[in-house]
Formats: C-alpha cells, structure tokens, sequence
C-alpha cells in the first residue's frame, strides 16, 4: 500500500469507527473507571494528582488477567475483562495486550458463542494484530470471527465493511475480494460511507477510476462533512493523471 493509500485508509478510519485499528478506539471516562475497577484500583479523586490517571500498570493488569485464568469458566469475566482491555490496548497501542485480549475473549467465546458483542470484539483483535504485525493469518481469523458474528446479526453493516476492508488492508491486498465484499454493504445499505470510502480506493487501485468517481460521489451526497472526501479526492485525480 503507497504512503497515500495508507494516510486516506487512516482518515477513513478515523472518520467511521472500524473496531480498533490501533487509532480510533477511545475510552471513554465512565470505561476507563471500569476498568479500573476490574484491576482493584478506585479512579483518584483528586484530578491534581491524576496525570497517570487513564493508565493502569503493569503489575494490575498481569493481577487481572491471572484472576481470569483461575476463573476460566466465569463467562461475564472473560468477556468483561477481554473487552476492557482490548479497548485499553487500543488506546494505549498496545499489541501485547492485544493478544492478551483476543486470548481472553477466545475463551468467552468458547464458553458462548452466540454472543455479538464477545465476537465482535474478537474479530477486531484478530483484525488489529494481522494490520500491526502484517500478518495473514490473523486476517483470516478475523473474517472467520466476523462470519460468525454476522451468523448473530446478518444485518450487521459495520462487521460486513470490515470483512471487506480487511482484504484491502492485508498485505498482499485481495482487491477483487475487497471489492466485492464492499460493493455488498454499499448496494445493500446505501448510506453506509465507510464501506464506499473503502471502496473508493480499491477502484483506484484497480484502474476502475470510473466506478471511483461514481462511488466518490455518493460519498459526497451522503455525508458532505466526511474529512476523507478532500484526501479522496486528492488520491481519484492522481490517478487520473497518471500519477502515483
């Protein structure tokens, strides 16, 4: 993927939440005291004294994660847990965490396997770790969680864009796949941008630059304030032009 591709891919990202993608994640307050909460330690009250406040340290985080191994059967704790810290690697950019999480919600799943929000989760860790690490396999994983999830909720728009992207993103990119995955989400749910953001860029890297500006503009009708539209824009002429 060219130094373009990859800045238009992160605004895209940016602007309609995928899952993790080590960027646009953030936890809240309210989830960060939860957290907090899981590893045994109350928010300080005193915000003078809390600089550090929206990190936890090594030695809570190892206690909690030992706690759901002796605990393994528990479902509420390894799905609460798995997904406290798979936001909080998330915001903190964290990939050893990121195993840790995938690692505890893999259990959840075993225990339950029709819940959405533990597949979900799952198949944004498995998404995350193949993007940071560049590995395929991972990206595998994640459609084969995001199957399941969509087994849950077939209607599920997001989960659907994110099989698609996931092509997109690996390397060696799937175009075909990825095009074909997106153009689903963007016929079957025409008002869902972040999968025609997406699909903008696979057209432009297959040479489509018709189907681009067509996709494009759709883009512009259904959300004219998207800050992807201008970089887009800037990636459909370069490529009309001949340009890399």
């Amino acid at each position: 993927m060219n130094q373009t591709t990859v800045l238009v891919a992160i605004a895209a990202l940016l602007a309609g939440f995928i899952g993790g993608f080590l960027l646009a994640n953030k936890l809240n307050g309210a989830e960060i005291a939860a957290l907090k909460s899981q590893a045994g330690r109350a928010p300080q009250a005193n915000s003078n004294q809390a600089s550090d406040d929206n990190t936890l340290s090594p030695e809570e985080i190892r206690a909690k994660i030992e706690e759901a191994d002796r605990n393994a059967s528990n479902f509420s704790f390894q799905k609460d847990l798995g997904i406290g810290l798979y936001r909080y690697a998330t915001m903190k950019q964290d990939i050893a965490l990121f195993s840790e999480a995938v690692r505890l919600l893999e259990r959840a799943s075993s225990l339950n396997d029709r819940d959405l929000e533990v597949l979900v989760a799952l198949g944004n860790g498995h998404f995350d770790i193949g993007f940071a690490r560049k590995d395929l396999k991972s990206f595998e994983k994640a459609r084969e969680v995001y199957a399941k999830a969509l087994a849950v909720k077939p209607d599920d728009a997001d989960v659907q864009a994110d099989i698609g992207i996931s092509y997109f993103v690996q390397e060696p990119p799937d175009l075909a796949n990825a095009a074909l995955q997106l153009q689903k989400v963007a016929d079957k749910f025409p008002t869902h941008s972040r999968s025609m953001q997406f699909l903008v860029e696979v057209y432009v890297r297959q040479n489509k630059l018709a189907e681009a500006e067509k996709t494009l503009a759709r883009v512009r009708d259904i959300d004219p304030s998207n800050p992807a539209i201008a970089q887009l824009d800037s990636i459909v002429s370069r490529a009309k032009a001949g340009m890399n």
